[in-house]
C-alpha cells in the first residue's frame, strides 16, 4: 500500500504541480488530499476529455506537465484530444494520466468494469501511450522514469493504479446539522408509487440506479419497468431520448448532476426533440457521491432558465418536503420535454446492493 504524501513527493520532485480530472473512487484519497489546492492548481474536470484538454492549456501557458487523474472508463472521453491533440505526430503535449484501473485482472468487480479493465492495457497500447502499474512505493521509481521519458520526449504517459494501492482516508465526521432536503430514497419511493403502470425508467450509474434498484425489490412496488446505467456516466438522458422517439409509453430519466453535466448538450438535443413522452428528473446533491463526495459545480445553475431556453415545455423543483408528493404528480402528467430538479441531501443505505443478471433485466425492460 502506498501513501499519498509518497506520491505527492515525487510529483514535488519533477515539477508536477497542477491537477485536473474527474473523480474516481479507486483514486479518492488522491482527489481529496488535491480538494485543498486553489483553483489554480486544482480543476475538478466535467468529463475525462475535458480534463485532458485543461491539461493541454495549462502546458501551453506553464511549459510544465499537467497531471490529469480520471477511471479507466473515461478513457473514452479522452481519446479524441489525447490522439488529435498531444500525440506526437500532431502537437506532442506532454502530460502524466494517473488512471484508477477498474476490473484489473488482480481484483473482481462488476460487469461493466471487467471488460474495460481487460483491454484498458491494449487501449494505452494503440494509443502509444507508455505507461507502469502502480502496485506498492517501489513502483514509484519506475513512475518517475516514465516522466522523466515524458519531459524529454514530449508525449503523455500513464500510470495504471488498481483498488487498494493507496492508503484510504480516515472517515470524516458526519455533520450534526440535520439536512431540510429531501433524501434520494424517500424522492424515489415516492415516483414509484406514483409512475403509470407502463412507464419505462431509465436511471444514471451510481447510488440512483442502486437505490432504485432495491427499492423495487424490497417495496414490492412493481408499476413501469427499470433499465439501469450501470456504466457510461452522462449519457442516460440520450439512452431515454433514444427510446422515448419509438414508443408512446412514458420514459422518465433519473439523473445525477455529475453525469447530467459531463455531456450538458444532451438537455439541447431533448429540447429540440421535443418527445412528448419523455420526462427528466435531476437528482443535485453537488457531488460526485458513489465515487468520494467531490463537488460537481452544479451548485448556483438556473437549471429552470436553461431549460426553458434550449426547448424544455415545462419545469418543476423540489426543495424540501413540503408538497413534494403534489409536484412529483403534476411533473408526471405534463407534457414533455419536462425536467424536475430535486436537490436531495448526500446519503445513501448501508450496504447498498447492485443490479445482477444484466441481461435479464434489459429484456423484462424491453417485453
Amino acid at each position: 500500500m502506498i501513501q499519498t504524501k509518497d506520491l505527492r513527493k515525487i510529483l514535488n520532485k519533477n515539477k508536477i504541480n497542477f491537477f485536473t480530472g474527474v473523480p474516481d473512487s479507486v483514486l479518492k484519497s488522491l482527489s481529496d488530499h488535491f480538494q485543498s489546492y486553489s483553483k489554480k492548481k486544482h480543476i475538478i474536470a466535467v468529463n475525462e476529455g475535458s480534463a485532458v484538454s485543461i491539461g493541454i492549456g495549462y502546458h501551453l501557458s506553464s511549459k510544465k506537465i499537467p497531471c490529469i487523474y480520471l477511471q479507466n472508463s473515461g478513457l473514452g472521453n479522452a481519446i479524441n484530444p489525447l490522439v488529435s491533440v498531444a500525440h506526437n505526430k500532431v502537437y506532442s503535449i506532454p502530460m502524466l494520466l494517473l488512471i484508477g484501473w477498474r476490473g484489473s485482472m488482480n481484483n473482481k468487480d462488476e460487469p461493466q468494469h471487467i471488460t474495460q479493465g481487460k483491454i484498458t492495457p491494449d487501449l494505452l497500447k494503440l494509443l502509444n501511450i507508455n505507461y507502469c502499474i502502480l502496485k506498492r512505493k517501489d513502483d514509484l521509481k519506475k513512475l518517475e522514469k516514465l516522466i522523466q521519458f515524458s519531459k524529454k520526449n514530449f508525449v503523455p504517459v500513464a500510470c495504471l493504479i488498481e483498488k487498494g494501492t493507496f492508503e484510504r482516508n480516515l472517515k470524516k465526521k458526519k455533520s450534526s446539522k440535520k439536512s431540510t432536503l429531501l433524501k434520494r430514497k424517500d424522492f424515489i419511493l415516492e415516483l414509484l408509487r406514483q409512475v403509470p403502470k407502463s412507464s419505462k425508467i431509465i436511471s444514471t450509474t451510481g447510488y440512483t440506479s442502486r437505490e432504485l434498484h432495491k427499492i423495487r425489490k424490497e417495496k414490492k412496488l412493481f408499476k413501469g419497468r427499470d433499465f439501469y446505467m450501470v456504466g457510461g456516466m452522462g449519457h442516460s438522458s440520450m439512452v431515454s431520448l433514444g427510446a422515448s422517439l419509438h414508443t408512446k409509453k412514458e420514459i422518465i430519466c433519473i439523473d445525477g448532476d455529475g453525469s447530467l453535466l459531463m455531456h450538458l448538450g444532451s438537455i439541447r438535443t431533448i429540447g429540440f426533440a421535443k418527445s412528448p413522452n419523455i420526462k427528466h428528473i435531476l437528482l443535485n446533491n453537488n457531488s460526485h457521491e458513489s465515487v468520494g463526495g467531490q463537488k460537481t459545480y452544479a451548485q448556483g445553475i438556473n437549471f429552470k432558465k436553461l431549460t426553458e431556453s434550449i426547448g424544455y415545455r415545462h419545469y418543476f423543483k423540489l426543495i424540501k418536503k413540503n408538497k413534494f408528493k403534489s409536484t412529483i404528480s403534476k411533473f408526471l402528467n405534463s407534457k414533455g420535454p419536462s425536467f424536475l430538479e430535486v436537490l436531495i441531501s448526500k446519503g445513501s443505505f448501508d450496504n447498498l446492493g447492485r443490479p445482477k443478471n444484466l441481461k435479464k433485466i434489459k429484456k423484462f425492460f424491453m417485453n
